[in-house]
């Protein structure tokens, strides 16, 4: 496991998942499946869940968090998650 620090994710830009992910709903959050990379990821939250499905809504993923009930106090924790599945490539930038 790298030490490295993730690059900063940017919660003011706008962001969508990749068109091949695939969204398992669980009790815990759910199972992300990339069909490009095979990889898998775990959302841990239903909170983390909505803030996902709330990306290509919202005009930026801040906005996704706040509409998914995410306070200022949680935004670091949310932030660090969406950066590991941008580093995954679960979820992109996209054009607003």
């Amino acid at each position: 496991m790298s030490t490295e620090p993730r690059a900063a994710f940017d919660l003011d830009s706008a962001w969508r998942l990749d068109d091949r992910v695939s969204i398992r709903p669980e009790r815990f959050g759910a199972l992300l499946y990339h069909f490009g990379t095979r990889r898998l990821s775990f959302l841990k939250s239903p909170t983390l869940l909505a803030v996902v499905r709330g990306l290509t809504d919202q005009p930026t993923a801040r906005s996704a968090c706040a509409e998914a009930g995410v306070g200022p106090g949680e935004l670091p924790r949310y932030r660090a998650a969406l950066a590991a599945l941008a580093e995954s490539r679960m979820i992109q930038p996209r054009s607003v």
